[in-house]
């Protein structure tokens, strides 16, 4: 992406004011060229440049004050000044207003087409308008401030009160029944469409991860899963569901009058201006349907392997690992613990021109330029196994099947390895030492495994301090202790850089950046396990638990469990979610 005028004096700025180097620019107006996007996003992404640093930067190329709207709270009557849409557009928002003065905040201060929106508005009024600039995060937690998720909700359903409710619920048999009228209407219907919509919207700038959408005695329940965990965000009235669910289910390309067995299907959806893609299960109950919908945000590209969490040796032997000619590159972990995230920063690193990477996913997540991508269908036959067999015969360099699940796909993968290919995939086992005996449960020969295995990864996710409201706090005196056990096994090095005179616990106090609960966004802790001539031996001859462990402590190998405690010290999480997830 070629660069603007406007881009080389922002650069000019930033070189001025010492906050990056030349060096630094360079690097970021390649990937920015590589990613088709802009060099202030790769400099935030890779954390070069703090988001204030930026925008007071920003402020000084365009003569425009900066303001804070973190935790501010703007008057109702205000901030509507400007309608919702217009807001959410243009990256604008009205947050003062004395007289016949009033203070708008942009998060890009080039955008012209949003001042033209502004002053056409102010024409009307006449006002006088005065700029800021503010950031993109404080933009997006202001522009909740139009209305709860509870609030916009209620809204609808006084329009759809009348509407949908029956004898208490909008009967089934009346879409299943040829009511083709009834259907167009459900589809159709404002008050569900916007219902709907506000459901998503507040779920994505939540940072959920999933929807749930279950039916309950006389009510409907709305769950988000943000960071891991399951919130209730809403309660509907019960006579809502069967709509909200039929709709869901024509976006979805499914079959409405299907009660009986489970559907899946996806959605594709702009939310705030951003792409969003959908997965949708539905599961039937006792006398109603169940929805899941799993969030994909396809605007937020791949992110690096340092960007997830990995760092130190294990960084370097993952590296190493994906450099290698041919063998196995195994990720395992819980359902849920970021795999295949993991994966597809792998492929990110591998997808070059002169290479041909085929993919076999349950489902396809995230769609990569370059890649050759399959979706598993079961039903069809087209199983990882099936599939296996035929990428094989499409000339691949680097093969990516989503999960080795039984003997038949852990023989084929191990034959791709033998035959000049690097295969990646994931396992389910608790720890990187548990994938050997899994592969050999499956009946795979112990040399075949020496011969082709590369690396093990084992990985959990974890929750981050909320940087907002972290604040320092205490660690009963029994949990220093296991904490100091399991740090003293470190290798001296590391040891000697986490023993510091003081140590410093950070907890998140609660604010509303976090929704309270003193965490924001998560990241891994992570094993690796390098095959080495000495593990091949140990393989070989039988696989003995306690020798591939000798092994590991002989690679110097930092666990799960202490990765995890070095980034508690690091302030990045807390001591109780490390333990938590690694005491199985």
């Amino acid at each position: 992406m070629p660069k603007t005028k406007n881009s080389l004096d922002l650069a000019d700025v930033l070189l001025a004011r010492k906050l990056v180097t030349s060096d630094q620019l360079k690097s970021a107006s390649r990937a920015a060229q590589v990613d088709n996007t802009s060099v202030e996003e790769v400099l935030l992404k890779r954390g070069l440049v703090k988001s204030e640093d930026l925008l007071a930067a920003k402020g000084q190329l365009f003569n425009m004050p900066y303001v804070d709207l973190t935790d501010r709270t703007i008057p109702l009557d205000v901030i509507r000044l400007i309608p919702q849409e217009i807001a959410e557009n243009y990256q604008i928002v009205l947050f003062e207003h004395k007289g016949a003065a009033v203070s708008v905040a942009m998060v890009n201060p080039a955008n012209y087409k949003a001042m033209e929106a502004v002053e056409f508005i102010a024409r009307e009024h006449n006002w006088k308008v005065n700029y800021f600039i503010t950031t993109a995060e404080a933009f997006a937690g202001t522009l909740k401030q139009y209305g709860s998720l509870k609030s916009e909700v209620k809204e609808a359903l006084v329009l759809a009160e009348d509407k949908f409710q029956d004898e208490g619920e909008l009967k089934r048999t009346d879409l299943a029944e040829g009511g083709e009228g009834k259907l167009e209407e459900v589809v159709k219907a404002a008050p569900v469409a916007k219902m709907l919509t506000v459901i998503l919207r507040h779920a994505v700038e939540g940072g959920a991860s999933d929807i749930h959408i279950e039916p309950m005695e006389g009510e409907t329940r709305v769950r988000f899963r943000i960071d891991g965990e399951l919130h209730t965000s809403i309660v509907l009235p019960r006579y809502i569901h069967s709509a909200i669910l039929t709709r869901i289910k024509v976006l979805a390309n499914l079959r409405i009058d299907e009660t009986r067995t489970p559907q899946d299907g996806r959605i594709r959806v702009i939310v705030s201006g951003r792409p969003i893609d959908l997965r949708v299960s539905t599961m039937p109950l006792l006398n109603n349907e169940k929805v899941v919908m799993r969030i994909l945000d396809t605007s937020t590209g791949v992110k690096t392997l340092e960007e997830l969490g990995f760092w130190g040796n294990t960084l370097k032997l993952l590296q190493d690992s994906l450099h290698k000619a041919q063998g196995m590159f195994l990720v395992t972990g819980p359902t849920g613990s970021g795999k295949s995230t993991t994966l597809y920063a792998a492929l990110n690193i591998l997808n070059e021109e002169g290479v041909n990477i085929i993919t076999l996913e349950d489902p396809i997540e995230y769609y990569l330029l370059g890649v050759n991508q399959s979706q598993i269908n079961s039903d069809a036959g087209f199983t990882f196994a099936s599939g296996l067999r035929s990428i094989l015969r499409q000339d691949p360099d680097i093969i990516l099947v989503g999960e080795i699940r039984d003997t038949e796909t852990a023989e084929l993968a191990i034959h791709a390895s033998l035959t000049g290919h690097v295969m990646l995939s994931t396992l389910h086992t608790s720890d990187a030492f548990g994938a050997i005996p899994r592969l050999i449960d499956m009946h795979v020969e112990p040399f075949l495994i020496a011969s082709t295995l590369n690396l093990v990864v084992a990985q959990r996710l974890v929750r981050k301090v909320c940087r907002f409201c972290a604040q320092e706090v205490k660690v009963p005196d029994n949990l220093l202790e296991q904490m100091k056990t399991e740090l003293n096994q470190l290798p001296g090095d590391i040891k000697d850089s986490a023993y510091k005179e003081k140590w410093v616990f950070k907890r998140g106090a609660g604010c509303n950046r976090c929704d309270f609960s003193g965490y924001h966004g998560r990241t891994i802790i992570a094993e690796a396990l390098a095959n080495t001539k000495e593990l091949q031996a140990i393989i070989t001859s039988g696989a003995d638990l306690a020798a591939v462990r000798e092994e590991a402590k002989r690679q110097n190998m930092m666990t799960m469990k202490q990765d995890g405690l070095l980034k508690v010290l690091q302030g990045v999480t807390t001591l109780e979610e490390v333990l938590t997830v690694t005491n199985d």
